[in-house]
């Protein structure tokens, strides 16, 4: 049996304010020809489909046209759909009856029943092959919320909602192996941070604020084939475990992701085991574009950006860039310059990065307490700022400049 794991769509998704429904619209059109090369027998989506959970009608309609398609392309394909993080579980799943007549099972939520025991059965489902045998059983669990997990005792702690989720695994792996025959495999997703998982330092949304979200490796029991994650923007297996893997995001979320080899993985399962991993890289249809690589004098930059060289494109497929500047005192022209001396370059300017030549005091040593805080005036605390920032006294028209704001604001 042949699998395709992706995840981390974001579809809707906005670049400092640049609209990226063409680049996702490329994904998909990639995707969807990928599906058919690669003959797959099923898709696992492994959540944040949107980037957010209120997502526009041109989003959705982007979504519910490939998975039309792709159900067209190969008639027998299995398509599975898990939330996460980003996504309202209540919206994704709301169409899922009439997906489902069409071969997309949704999962956004964890069910209960009256009692309050979970519905792990609904979570558990099986994926078939070419010839329209049941090959492997699906965990569709999603990002999983405190209130989803199973409750033990009365500990509400961090380390109580993931003793909570990894309960959860274990009875989603013991319903699968309840069913499994001879010869088939189980398959788990997941939408969540792992230990050892690597963050782009950018666009990922913390889970739990602390770090001690992590979930550990041996959560995904012996019996699990493949594990295919969702959250972490960069393909990556975790640690030693190499059936347990994120794919990463399909197109650069920031431009913290500018050199990463975004990808799907292809999963070949052989009777119950792993047999093959196969990374498929994904054409970047619009370049990010870091200028310079890391920050430097205004002069170097602006030399650097006037040798960029591009040919005429549409906006919305030009590439998107960041500026990176080093300064040792404010510049109120910056902006103005750069673009300058971006005129006719066939960029769209999404970023300027300053940082400062001269490192001042650390935040630490610049810390005030609220009575010390209480007795300055606002000169010394713009004084303050600046030295903070640029490590150096503000300059003396900047500080007449100052006096006079405030003064016109008396």
């Amino acid at each position: 049996m042949r699998l395709l794991h992706t995840s981390d769509w974001h579809l809707g998704q906005s670049l400092h304010n640049f609209d990226r429904h063409y680049e996702h619209q490329c994904f998909l059109d990639w995707l969807l020809e990928t599906i058919v090369a690669e003959q797959a027998d099923a898709l696992l989506i492994a959540g944040d489909v949107f980037d957010n959970a209120n997502p526009s009608a041109v989003s959705q309609r982007q979504l519910y046209r490939f998975l039309q398609q792709a159900r067209e392309r190969v008639p027998g394909l299995d398509i599975v759909v898990t939330a996460g993080n980003h996504d309202s579980p209540g919206r994704i799943e709301a169409p899922g009856p009439l997906l489902e007549a069409h071969g997309t099972r949704v999962i956004g939520h964890v069910l209960r029943d009256d009692n309050g025991n979970i519905d792990v059965g609904r979570m558990v489902l099986p994926l078939t092959n070419r010839a329209g045998h049941v090959a492997a059983w699906c965990l569709a669990v999603p990002f999983l919320r405190p209130a989803d997990v199973p409750r033990g005792g009365q500990d509400e702690t961090v380390d109580g909602y993931l003793a909570g989720i990894a309960a959860l695994y274990a009875q989603a792996q013991e319903h699968a192996l309840s069913l499994r025959q001879p010869g088939q495999a189980v398959v788990a997703m997941g939408h969540c941070h792992m230990v050892d998982g690597q963050m782009s330092a950018d666009s990922e949304r913390r889970i739990v604020i602390g770090g001690t979200e992590m979930l550990p490796a041996g959560m995904f029991g012996p019996e699990v084939a493949y594990a295919a994650l969702g959250h972490l923007h960069l393909a990556q297996q975790i640690g030693r475990h190499a059936h347990i893997r994120y794919c990463g995001s399909p197109i650069p979320l920031s431009f913290s992701e500018v050199h990463y080899q975004h990808q799907v993985l292809r999963i070949d399962l052989d009777g119950g085991a792993l047999q093959e991993t196969v990374a498929i890289p994904i054409p970047r249809a619009v370049h990010l574009l870091r200028v310079p690589s890391r920050p430097a004098p205004l002069a170097q930059v602006l030399d650097e950006l006037e040798a960029l060289d591009f040919p005429a494109a549409p906006p919305y497929a030009q590439p998107f860039l960041e500026v990176r500047v080093l300064l040792d005192a404010p510049e109120p022209g910056l902006r103005s310059r750069i673009e300058a001396a971006l005129e006719g370059k066939h960029v769209r300017l999404a970023k300027i990065d300053t940082a400062s030549s001269a490192r001042g005091p650390s935040l630490v040593d610049a810390a005030v307490s609220l009575d010390q805080l209480a007795q300055l005036q606002p000169d010394e605390v713009f004084a303050r700022l600046y030295r903070q920032k640029y490590g150096n006294d503000a300059p003396d028209d900047q500080v007449a400049a100052f006096a006079e704001l405030l003064l016109a604001g008396v």
